[in-house]
């Protein structure tokens, strides 16, 4: 019976519906009077009816027995706060307050309370008082996120390092909450207040952590030369003499396509590695560096650098990385798919683990796609997917096979996978599968012959070959010839991506902008404001269109893939900060 009250009870409650909450919330009281989290409840219930007196009555009550002693006087204060008794508040909070003199245990209970209802002064004050009297307590983490909601940025900051400094609170815990006070942009005040801190910290007491801290402050302003510089220090002054932080900073540039900074990075570790591995992960990075605008010139000499590579560190298995990134190099940059596919069956030959035959065979099945030798990938998916069914590498394999199916015009085999695959537990995987799930049924149902749906698969496949220009017309044909069908904003999509590619950024912004004026009520809507948004934000220099495209997605498409994107993108142009 008490689970039944107790369940209505709470859902009366959230759902706003005091009165009807207050009824079983007093029955709950009247049994249970030690029951803490249904006193509150029904305090809370009569004050949003503004039953006052009746919840002053239940506090005196309670307070009488000595239940919830001394948090009731902040609970009474607030009663009378809320009436606009603002002395008699006062009177009360005073009293908790007088409580921690008495025992310096309570503070923590009273100040939580304090912060609770935001009464900030009064939390400081007895998370103050209570170290004060007994200095075995440590209220400082809390005392910093006071500080935090109150404003007070520097007394925060200043806090939080010295919790850093002594060695009470982890780095990552304390980044976690500075994190919410810090933007991208580097003129903001509250990231120049920080920066300042650790400068002044840094001459005064020099210690490897305000490096670190430096670096990471860097990285939020996306200012990764300067954060190479604290990285390099970091390194030089460390007695591990670890490139760890350095390869994370330089996947990290790479990613933001700041070309110069990572490969800057990654000859470093080159020079400074002693770990065979260590080095070859960094020199694979400067390849893939050097074949972002690529022309024959660097072909040419990416290769013989492969080539090099090859012959230095033959075919291990802890090399692995090497021969995968070798064989996509003579496909996908060189058209040469043939001694690409006679690398990856001779590293088969290895002794490997079921993870490192599932990558090699995943990159041979892409090799064989590539070839148009379909069968013979599908065989090598279908092996990854059965020997790593629950394991992400098992769902992109299936995946795979569902592409490919549908590059080969089985729409029928591709539907059956990719319908096990949109409850897969990577989100990008089930957001693909749902996307390429939907396109295929769409269009079946619309055309039975499937013409649109094929000339589509073909596009697709001759940009998975790289054949852009052939992808481009074949999608043109599509937006001539299958005017007013389903398929034509997947086609629009598409393009623009390519166009994309291409960096012909004029025609995809027009694709895109196609797709939000004809088909804004589609299901392609928020992936074409996305998109624009993206376009606009790092490649057109167009804050203001930019931040447009996001709020599209921030307030009309809140169940997007790209939300949480979308917003964090959003807020960052809106010059969202706390102060």
């Amino acid at each position: 019976m008490l689970s039944q009250e107790d369940f209505l009870a709470k859902q009366y409650f959230e759902d706003g519906e005091f009165e009807k909450a207050k009824v079983f919330l007093e029955k709950l009281v009247d049994k249970n009077p030690r029951r803490t989290d249904f006193t509150e409840r029904l305090i809370a219930c009569y004050q949003e009816l503004e039953q006052y007196d009746k919840a002053e009555e239940l506090l005196h009550k309670i307070m009488g027995q000595g239940i919830v002693y001394p948090t009731g006087y902040i609970e009474l204060g607030r009663n009378y706060a809320l009436q606009g008794m603002e002395d008699k508040a006062i009177e009360n909070y005073n009293l908790a307050i007088s409580q921690i003199e008495k025992h310096p245990n309570y503070g923590y209970g009273v100040g939580y309370k304090f912060q609770q209802y935001v009464l900030l002064d009064y939390a400081l004050k007895a998370f103050s008082r209570a170290m004060e009297l007994n200095p075995a307590q440590n209220y400082d983490y809390q005392i910093a996120r006071i500080y935090g909601e109150q404003g007070n940025i520097e007394e925060m900051f200043g806090s939080y390092l010295k919790m850093i400094s002594d060695g009470t609170v982890s780095t990552a815990n304390v980044l976690r909450n500075i994190n919410d006070f810090i933007t991208s942009d580097a003129s903001n005040p509250n990231n120049l207040k920080f920066k300042r801190i650790l400068l002044q910290k840094a001459q005064k007491t020099p210690d490897v952590i305000w490096n670190e801290l430096l670096s990471w402050l860097f990285v939020q302003q996306e200012e990764y030369t300067s954060a190479f510089g604290q990285e390099r220090a970091i390194y030089r002054r460390s007695e591990e003499r670890s490139l760890q932080r350095l390869q994370g900073l330089g996947k990290l540039a790479l990613d933001k396509r700041e070309a110069k900074v990572a490969s800057d990075i990654y000859n470093f570790i080159v020079e400074n590695s002693s770990y065979k591995r260590e080095v070859l992960d960094a020199q694979l990075n400067l390849i893939g560096i050097s074949l972002l605008d690529a022309g024959d010139k660097e072909l040419l000499s990416v290769e013989k650098t492969f080539s090099e590579l090859i012959q230095e560190y033959g075919f291990q298995m802890e090399t692995l990385q090497l021969q995968i990134a070798y064989a996509k190099f003579l496909t996908f940059n060189r058209n040469n798919p043939g001694p690409a596919i006679e690398i990856m069956e001779k590293c088969l030959e290895l002794p490997l683990n079921n993870y490192g035959a599932a990558y090699i065979k995943n990159t041979l099945g892409d090799i064989l796609v590539f070839d148009q030798k379909f069968n013979r990938a599908l065989i090598y998916y279908s092996q990854i997917q059965k020997n790593l069914k629950n394991d992400v590498l098992g769902q992109e394999a299936r995946f795979k096979v569902a592409q490919t199916s549908f590059y080969k015009g089985d729409f029928d085999w591709a539907l059956t996978q990719l319908k096990v695959l949109r409850s897969a537990t990577s989100q990008l995987i089930a957001n693909d599968a749902m996307q390429l799930s939907l396109l295929i049924s769409d269009n079946s149902l619309e055309d039975s012959t499937q013409v649109a749906l094929k000339k589509y698969a073909r596009a697709s496949f001759l940009n998975y070959q790289n054949n852009k220009a052939q992808a481009v017309a074949l999608l043109n044909d599509i937006l001539d010839n299958h005017k007013g069908e389903k398929i034509e904003d997947e086609a629009l999509l598409k393009q623009g991506q390519i166009l994309t590619e291409l960096k012909q950024y004029g025609q995809a912004e027009f694709n895109y902008l196609k797709i939000v004026e004809f088909h804004g009520q589609d299901i392609l809507a928020d992936d074409a404001h996305f998109a624009l948004a993206e376009l606009y934000n790092t490649v057109l220099k167009n804050p203001e269109k930019a931040k447009f495209h996001y709020e599209q997605i921030v307030f009309n498409h809140q169940d997007s893939y790209y939300f949480p994107q979308a917003r964090k993108r959003y807020r960052a142009l809106r010059g969202d900060s706390i102060k």
